[in-house]
């Protein structure tokens, strides 16, 4: 890799701090999460990049998702009803979708136990992803600075969890991002990073307001059940000001309709 580029964005900073852990923390709800800001909801930066950045290839992905479908369960979808045949259609890139992504936080999860020298047994169709991320760490050497942190940015007002800080075997101050996507890395995970870089602090395990670590680089480890790769992703400061328009595009994109659209008018008198 290349030296640091110096006109990268680096977190502001805060003055440690300790806060109410009512006032300020992330709310786990299953799978799923939410943050709170000084007693207040704030942006997820997962849910500003899900609504606020168009994704196209999905579009053709979804089309060829249900077709494949259809066609891997022509038989059984014959001798079904017609609504039970379309309601099954309907659902099956959506089924496929919360695979992937349990999977993605299996493994997400698996690896943060190993990061912290935990035994764990790992479910047979994972130990691919799981012997790829050990690789990685064989190789790398990352001594952990940060593990799956939420950080916040007070006067933007959001927050996300980010995976990963570490010092590599290059020496290197790195942020990275596990992603165990079948199609690789997006453009998006650059919008994602940049946001995690430019948070104001993170919290600690008692709920301490600590200013994020100098970070050099930013990227993706891509885990695959037959290997892993390192790959840099620019989390620019052109890449958070993308971040920002999202966010802007995803609150408008969520609104109501009556936020921007009036009630019909009538004829005068």
């Amino acid at each position: 890799m290349d030296a640091p580029d110096s006109a990268s964005p680096t977190p502001s900073g805060a003055t440690a701090s300790v806060v109410s852990q009512r006032a300020t923390r992330r709310i786990d709800r299953g799978r799923g999460h939410s943050y709170v800001l000084d007693g207040e909801r704030a942006d997820g930066v997962t849910w500003v990049i899900g609504e606020g950045i168009p994704k196209r290839a999905l579009i053709d992905w979804a089309a060829r998702t249900t077709a494949g479908y259809a066609v891997d369960n022509w038989e059984e979808l014959s001798g079904i009803g017609v609504a039970e045949r379309l309601r099954r259609l309907e659902r099956a890139r959506w089924d496929t979708v919360k695979s992937a992504a349990a999977r993605g936080t299996d493994v997400h999860s698996l690896a943060m136990r190993l990061a912290a020298g935990l035994e764990v047994d790992v479910p047979e169709p994972l130990e691919g992803f799981v012997d790829a991320y050990l690789k990685f760490v064989d190789d790398w050497q990352p001594e952990e600075i940060l593990i799956e942190a939420p950080v916040f940015n007070r006067t933007l007002r959001y927050a996300g969890t980010l995976d990963l800080i570490a010092r590599l075997k290059d020496g290197w101050v790195h942020l990275l991002d596990w992603k165990t996507t079948g199609s690789g890395i997006w453009p998006e995970t650059a919008i994602q990073l940049a946001a995690y870089r430019n948070a104001e602090f993170y919290l600690d395990a008692e709920g301490n307001e600590r200013p994020l670590p100098q970070v050099d680089y930013c990227g993706a480890v891509w885990l695959r059940a037959d290997g892993y790769d390192l790959i840099p992703v620019e989390a620019s400061a052109e890449a958070f000001k993308i971040f920002q328009w999202a966010r802007a595009v995803a609150r408008f994109a969520t609104s109501p309709r009556e936020d921007w659209v009036g009630e019909a008018r009538e004829v005068a008198a």
